[in-house]
């Protein structure tokens, strides 16, 4: 197949440090290049892919602005339009506003965002698309749609490792946000008398929160600040970290990082919000507590934690969150929806009707 892959112009694919959405990109599509796909990637110009890479920025624009997104859609949509592409992947919903501009290919367009009532709305015009829910809590908890697709993320196990011990402390990773619990997080390591290395980095939107319950908190003895980091010490801190502490208290769409600290060997210990019920297994790639007073006894000495099988978390890990996996779905996916866009396209065809979903992919309204 040739696929149109359009990232976001924020950071770069691969990014430096923060960037969940273009992590996911870069692990599609590269797994999608090596199965024989042609991939041309319409990213930051210092993106680095085995594709056909496409740019109108040079470097990302941080931090996210609506015109910029819109200026760089409307641009890669324009290019798309221009070449003979099967299928039109996006992970910005300002492509669905351009989707008339390709109309002779499919377009799948992935939801990376919890559930926000302004893009709600704003689906409801654009049913033509085939969405991609990153989880089934995430799906359920947006509007219906007639083509929703659920996906969960996938990471390359070649990028981590697992050792059977680890050291005495735990960790916390991610973007320094309430809703993310970096406090609850420092706190519960302190109750659990373990030290905690905290890596992440404060958003503009987050400056306040910081101010009040954060920087306080760093300076405390048993806390070790690293600032953001990249993949590589990012690998470095999961393998050998006693556990994940990742006490969120929203409904996160996803959660990469506890996937990865699953391919680490290292057990995510969170609260039972958003998509965790669904990634991890009690027991075996984790455990999810009630409320903080719970989640010290899952990480002090003695508990739960001395006993985890690091090598079996990561076995688990591989078979349920593998870049290949994700791959592999999503090839799925575009099968179905070039396989029905051509049954569309037949003489005789009644205009505006559609191909159903398979009940697999298919939510209950």
């Amino acid at each position: 197949m040739k696929i149109a892959m359009i990232s976001t112009p924020f950071l770069r694919v691969p990014p430096k440090d923060y960037g969940g959405t273009e992590l996911v990109v870069h692990e599609l599509v590269e797994g999608l290049v090596h199965r024989g796909h042609e991939v041309t990637l319409f990213a930051t110009g210092d993106s680095l892919t085995e594709g056909t890479l496409r740019w109108r920025y040079p470097t990302g624009q941080w931090p996210p602005d609506h015109m910029t997104d819109l200026d760089h859609v409307a641009w890669a949509m324009e290019q798309v339009s221009k070449d003979p592409f099967d299928v039109v992947h996006a992970h910005s919903a300002s492509a669905l506003a351009f989707r008339g501009l390709v109309p002779r290919c499919p377009m799948a367009y992935t939801l990376h965002h919890a559930r926000d009532e302004r893009l709600s709305s704003f689906y409801r015009h654009h049913h033509s698309a085939h969405f991609i829910a990153i989880s089934a809590d995430q799906a359920q908890r947006e509007m219906p749609l007639p083509r929703l697709a659920i996906i969960h993320h996938g990471v390359d196990p070649a990028d981590f490792r697992a050792i059977p011990v680890p050291s005495d402390w735990v960790c916390f990773i991610g973007r320094l946000a309430e809703v993310k619990g970096p406090a609850t997080a420092i706190d519960a390591a302190h109750a659990a008398g373990l030290p905690i290395r905290v890596a992440g980095a404060v958003h503009p939107p987050d400056r306040a929160y910081a101010d009040l319950e954060l920087i306080h908190r760093l300076a405390q003895p048993h806390v070790t600040f690293l600032g953001p980091v990249g993949l590589e010490a990012k690998s470095d801190l999961l393998q050998r970290a006693r556990a994940l502490v990742t006490p969120i208290i929203w409904d996160e769409p996803f959660g990469l990082i506890a996937i990865q600290a699953m391919m680490s060997g290292c057990p995510v210990v969170g609260f039972a919000r958003g998509s965790l019920p669904e990634l991890v297994e009690r027991g075996v790639t984790g455990y999810l507590a009630e409320n903080a007073r719970e989640m010290v006894e899952l990480i002090r000495p003695g508990g739960p934690i001395d006993g985890f099988d690091r090598l079996r978390c990561r076995a688990r890990a591989i078979e349920r969150f593998s870049g290949a996996r994700m791959v592999a779905d999503h090839e799925r996916l575009y099968s179905i929806m070039l396989a029905g866009h051509r049954k569309a396209a037949l003489p005789g065809r009644r205009a505006g009707s559609r191909d159903p979903v398979t009940p697999s992919r298919r939510r209950a309204g």
